[in-house]
């Protein structure tokens, strides 16, 4: 019997008031030696992992009476976020607990006001390093001046005494106690302003591994740099097509090649994808450190790759005018969007050209030069835009959700300093090979939950009713009304209200906020379909050499489709591994975003530190009882503290989410244009402040 769930569904009784252990005991009328086991090993579970809660010896559901867990996101003025998949709460004082830390947090209720939390213990200290700078003056001894916010600690380090160290020198250190703080310093990263060190540094702060071992690098030495005879053995020769790479113009890693072909009812379209399982042999030092990483991490200037440079830009990467191994899937689509016939095999091509979205874009523009220099490709580029049409319509008619949501684009001169952010555009090329890749993803995903192999899934499940009250207040008060039912919505209710939203100077406002509400996609090894994409059955087949979970869904169809099928034991082990693999890959994934945003953030910080007294027009992103965001058009975001606004005594109104002027009556809501000046911003505190320009 499951007790556990048996417990959960008495406590969400309403009239459920808190029983003690004995008393549930007694409830459950256990009548044996077994089932009384049975029930303290679930009641035990529930306690552990903080589903049951006890307060006064009485046992409570923790999320009943507001406990839950999460992670606690600190900010350098001394309060923070608690954030897990479902909540993002405030914290007015986090005290002494540090960046990162999963802790036990208790809504507290407060009239009128944002819903606020505090901390009821550590849980966890995931922090393991830190990065920070050597303050060291003449005849005194040295200081180490953490990067990451620690607001009412101090750290004292062991081994001053093991380095030679300056002035400004970064370094990195190992936490050895955290009460009270102690670590030893692990690595000198180099002067705090030579060009690079700011992003080594945070990359390191987050548990980043730049190198790969020795092991790794010996297993890569014994690679070839060409395919040889042997690795052609078994697969077809698709060198004689017309395919093509189509990618950003500093992209170094093609894992994607394109073929079409005109048909009396369709088009023929060929999705040719780096079979990178052909080299990272399964349980190879190769495939422990893909599986660690779990995925490359894109930063400003670089790529922390999952993969050796030697097989990400050389031997796996399907450069221009040489033989690579592939993995492809080619569709016979009709002019409904709908695939008609579908192969997966092993092959081998050479792609003919290493085309850029822009020179792409140029083409699709009819740019004289572009199609007088590419003319060999004037067709096959009209026949992509005419397929990625119908199969963006097909996406469209089930309901997909184009969020459209702005991304900024940073550039760096040659010492590494941000000189600008702008907006990143996206052209018709990139959505034709975004069109593309969902289309094949779709079909292998397809292909192999119907012939139920082991497999790894991504999925989006459908958004929280409890976040969706939330946007759907907040689109009423930009005056769009929601069509459905929030217990159960429907993708095609949030793409319509979306369009609806185009109309509207604060569409990326709503965007943002629906995005925010929806479910993270992540990795499965059940197919539970995707929402935002619409689709029953999704998976991430086309880029091996940067996602792990790529690299295991070519390794499965190489040993289930492309060979002898293997038995049913080894079946049900891979069954496993990949269950473990999925949860690994979202855990990394999620690692990853963050390392970015945190490097985005620190360089928009950086580029406005030239900007201070600056004055601009932006839009209030985010409204807290202690202030409003402020993002500008190239989507650097800073905050306008209340303190700043002293015309007035401000009270942050939770019913229009705003922040309201008990005189004046004025009011700062999420969508609202204003104007802004810049008075600091520092790329170490990875923050930017404005001040309103009233009038």
């Amino acid at each position: 019997m499951d007790y556990k769930k048996l417990l959960i569904d008495t406590m969400m009784s309403s009239k459920y008031k808190g029983k003690t252990l004995d008393e549930l005991k007694e409830m459950f009328d256990l009548s044996n030696a077994q089932e009384f086991t049975a029930f303290m090993k679930d009641y035990n579970e529930g306690i552990e992992d903080l589903t049951f809660i006890e307060i006064k010896d009485k046992i409570y559901l923790a999320e009943k009476v507001g406990y839950f867990k999460g992670i606690l996101k600190v900010h350098p003025k001394g309060f923070g976020f608690v954030e897990n998949d479902e909540i993002h709460c405030y914290v007015a004082d986090v005290g002494k607990l540090m960046n990162g830390d999963e802790v036990l947090a208790q809504f507290i209720h407060k009239e009128n006001e944002q819903p606020e939390c505090k901390i009821v213990k550590v849980l966890q200290h995931s922090l393991k390093h830190l990065v920070g700078t050597i303050k060291k003056a003449e005849n005194r001894s040295p200081k180490f001046l953490p990067d990451s916010p620690l607001v009412s600690q101090r750290i004292h380090i062991l081994n001053f005494h093991d380095f030679k160290l300056v002035n400004d020198t970064k370094v990195l250190v190992k936490i050895t106690k955290y009460e009270p703080l102690e670590a030893e310093i692990e690595k000198i990263i180099g002067y705090k302003y030579d060009p690079g060190v700011d992003i080594t540094s945070l990359l390191l702060e987050h548990d980043v591994d730049i190198e790969f071992s020795d092991e790794v690098m010996k297993e890569v030495d014994k690679i070839a740099d060409h395919i040889t005879e042997k690795d052609k053995k078994g697969r077809e020769d698709l060198t004689d097509q017309l395919i093509i790479t189509i990618d950003g113009d500093d992209s170094r890693d093609f894992d994607d090649a394109i073929s079409i072909d005109k048909l009396e009812n369709g088009y023929r379209l060929g999705v040719h994808i780096a079979d990178v399982s052909h080299y990272v042999q399964e349980k190879s030092a190769l495939d422990k450190a893909a599986y660690e990483r779990g995925t490359s991490i894109y930063v400003c200037d670089r790529v922390v790759p999952m993969l050796p440079q030697f097989l990400s830009n050389g031997i796996c990467s399907l450069n221009p005018d040489v033989e690579r191994c592939t993995i492809s899937c080619v569709m016979d689509i009709d002019l409904k969007g709908e695939v008609m016939n579908y192969r997966i095999f092993p092959s081998f091509i050479r792609s003919k050209e290493r085309m850029t979205y822009t020179n792409v874009n140029k083409i699709i523009h009819r740019d004289e030069k572009m199609c007088h220099k590419y003319a060999h490709l004037l067709e096959m580029v009209d026949d992509m835009m005419k397929l990625s049409q119908i199969i963006r319509k097909r996406r469209e008619s089930l309901g997909c959700i184009d969020f459209d949501t702005k991304e900024g684009k940073i550039l760096l001169d040659k010492k590494g300093r941000a000189v600008d952010v702008l907006l990143r555009e996206r052209g018709e090329s990139e959505r034709i090979i975004e069109d593309f890749m969902i289309q094949a993803n779709e079909v292998v995903a397809t292909h192999m939950k119907w012939l139920e192999i082991p497999a790894m899934y991504r999925i989006h499940e459908q958004p929280d009713p409890k976040k969706m009250k939330e946007f759907v207040h907040i689109a009423q008060l930009a005056h769009l009304k929601f069509k459905g039912n929030i217990l159960n919505v429907k993708p095609m209710q949030c793409q319509k209200l979306l369009k609806e939203a185009k109309q509207k100077e604060e569409y990326s406002i709503i965007s943002t906020s629906l995005l925010r509400c929806m479910a993270k996609a992540k990795y499965d090894a059940k197919c539970l379909g995707h929402f935002g994409l619409a689709l029953k059955e999704y998976t991430h087949f086309t880029s091996p050499i940067r996602r792990y979970p790529d690299l295991v869904v070519h390794r499965m169809l190489r040993k289930y489709c492309f060979g002898k099928m293997p038995t049913e034991k080894v079946m049900k082990k891979d069954e496993q591994w990949v269950e473990k693999a999925a949860l690994q890959s979202s855990i990394q994934e999620r690692k990853a975003i963050e390392c970015e945003r945190d490097v985005d953030d620190m360089k928009k910080a950086e580029y406005m530190e030239n900007h201070i007294g600056d004055k601009y027009e932006g839009m209030i992103s985010g409204v807290t009882k202690f202030g409003f965001f402020v993002e500008l058009e190239n989507t650097v975001e800073g905050l306008v503290h209340i303190s700043v606004l002293n015309d007035d005594h401000y009270i942050y109104d939770d019913a229009s989410r705003s922040l309201l002027g008990m005189r004046t009556k004025k009011r700062y809501a999420m969508g609202q244009k204003v104007k802004v000046k810049c008075t600091a911003a520092s790329r170490f505190k990875k923050q930017v402040d404005f001040e309103l320009i009233r009038g």
